[in-house]
C-alpha cells in the first residue's frame, strides 16, 4: 500500500500538532507504541517530532499521525491487520 489515500482511513483529528497527537493517543488508547522519524509504515516513512506515538485499537487497527504537505497533520485510524502486527513487532511499547 504505497498511497495513504488507498488505506481506507478515518480522520480522528485534523490540523493538529505532533504534541497534541501524542497527548491524545496517550490519553485515549491503552496499546501505545513509539517510533522515531523515518519509521516505515504502509510503505511510507513517518515524519514528526520524536517520539512519534502510534496506537493499536481492537487488535487490527493502527492509529497514526500523517502529515500531508501544505495541509497539515492529521491523526488517522486505519484498519490493517498486517500494519498492526508490524507496529507490535518493530516499535517500542509504552512502559
Amino acid at each position: 500500500m504505497s498511497c495513504v489515500e488507498n488505506l481506507g482511513y478515518e480522520v480522528i483529528l485534523e490540523y493538529t500538532s505532533f504534541k497534541e497527537i501524542r497527548a491524545y493517543i496517550e490519553k485515549h488508547y491503552t496499546e501505545v507504541y513509539y517510533v522515531d522519524p523515518g519509521f516505515l509504515l504502509f510503505e511510507k516513512r513517518m515524519i514528526g517530532v520524536p517520539p512519534i506515538a502510534l496506537a493499536i485499537e481492537g487488535g487490527d487497527t493502527v492509529i497514526l499521525p500523517y502529515t500531508k504537505p501544505c495541509f497539515g497533520t492529521y491523526l488517522l485510524r486505519v484498519q490493517d491487520e498486517e500494519g498492526a502486527a508490524y507496529v507490535r513487532a518493530n516499535a517500542r511499547r509504552k512502559p
